[in-house]
């Protein structure tokens, strides 16, 4: 009978921490930020910025020395293709140098003074292209026409060489292999596509974190103490009670906080959706419970709220870098990989891209399933630890304070 009424109790206890935290949480303007405010504008605003996915017409600066019907022509195509647009002719490499340091170009196509004399030796003939490497995405597409534009004028120029007779053998000689080009996993070929889940599921860990460091932060300042926990109230005894009251809480919030994150930005822009919701549950379970425990571990270890704030805004683009999505996971270093390995994100990212936008199965993503459970339950026993840490710390404090009055109040009393 002791059994149940101790559960009882604890199940009692676990309901007064979470009415009291999240009435913390509902209090605190900077807590609902976080938590509500920023996972729903933040996605909207950085998917927005990259809605188009590619650029176009990305406006280029010609310097044609050679001024003939091939460069012309040269230029001719490259102005009408869909990424490329002349805006403006130049008449030496200095003065398209200086259209590009004032920004009114994106890159310079040189074509030299013997560029169809060259071809018509049977050289070969260059053009030079420049670019402004700030933007990634301008200089991809200033080099990809030039290189297009460049082989479609070879292969015309190979086939009027070849002395063949049908249209057939024409088309062999140019292309004797016939290739599709085809973008696996991101049809649209867009900046957009490749980044932008990572980056949802990376926001989900950084809102938690931060959200319950602020929290736990504004506790931790009103308590006199300096504990995360009040002294003398037998509901805070127990530490698994206080550390599953509070992540009742912050799970309620991020069950649709998170269905947003992963099902409702991607539906919104258009993102690939390969996996169905009964997949992303069983994914998103596992990731949700690691970050919340892995928040609350955080929240235990910095002393003042604007310290959670500082070290998770300074670590964001590492951990997007770790999660092996943005850069090839083979080339992260071993060490690397392995402080990767303390982060929910990392094994979340993978997870959800790989089921998302390349369509795989829980089979093929079983090993960061299985790490994301062990994630939640190590980051559960921390936690507890920690809150365990604290209670005791509070009771040597609250012991060592009365004592230390009790000593002033005989001594005073013995001067009287």
């Amino acid at each position: 009978m002791s059994i149940f009424r101790k559960m009882y109790e604890d199940l009692q206890h676990v309901c007064y921490i979470w009415r009291c935290e999240l009435k913390q949480v509902l209090k605190d303007e900077g807590v609902l930020i976080f938590f509500i405010v920023v996972p729903i504008v933040y996605p909207l605003l950085y998917s927005w910025i990259y809605n188009n996915e590619t650029v176009h017409e990305v406006p280029v600066c010609v310097v044609d020395m050679s001024n003939t019907g091939l460069s012309r022509e040269f230029v001719r195509k490259c102005d009408a293709s869909p990424d490329v647009r002349v805006a403006y002719y130049a008449q030496d490499l200095d003065e398209g140098k200086s259209l590009v340091s004032r920004q009114l170009v994106k890159g310079i196509y040189f074509i030299p003074p013997d560029f169809e004399t060259n071809l018509l030796r049977m050289k070969q003939g260059i053009v030079s292209v420049y670019c402004d490497m700030s933007l990634m995405l301008t200089y991809k597409a200033i080099y990809q026409t030039s290189m297009l534009v460049s082989m479609e004028m070879g292969k015309q120029i190979q086939t009027k060489m070849s002395g063949l007779y049908t249209s057939r053998e024409e088309a062999i000689s140019a292309r004797p292999l016939e290739y599709e080009d085809v973008p696996l996993f991101n049809p649209k070929g867009g900046y957009g596509s490749f980044i932008l889940p990572a980056v949802l599921i990376l926001i989900l860990q950084q809102t938690l974190v931060l959200g319950i460091g602020l929290s736990a932060g504004t506790a931790r300042e009103e308590n006199l103490l300096g504990a995360l926990v009040p002294v003398g109230d037998k509901r805070y005894e127990s530490s698994f009670a206080i550390v599953f009251g509070k992540a009742l809480v912050y799970f309620m919030i991020y069950a649709v906080m998170g269905a947003w994150l992963v099902a409702g930005v991607p539906r919104l822009f258009h993102f690939p959706q390969l996996a169905t919701w009964q997949s992303l549950l069983t994914i998103m379970l596992p990731y949700t419970l690691a970050c919340i425990f892995f928040g609350i571990v955080v929240s235990c270890l910095v002393k003042y709220r604007e310290n959670v704030m500082l070290i998770m805004v300074f670590a964001s683009v590492p951990m997007l870098f770790m999660t092996g999505i943005s850069w090839p996971q083979s080339n992260i270093p071993s060490w690397l990989q392995g402080v990767s390995w303390l982060f929910p994100s990392t094994f979340g990212a993978r997870a959800y891209v790989r089921m998302n936008s390349m369509g795989a199965t829980l089979y093929d993503v079983l090993t960061e399933y299985r790490i994301l459970w062990i994630q939640a339950g190590a980051y559960f026993l921390l936690a507890v630890a920690v809150y365990r840490f604290q209670i005791l710390r509070a009771r040597r404090y609250a012991k060592d304070r009365l004592l230390f009055l009790k000593r002033n109040r005989e001594a005073r009393t013995l001067n009287s």
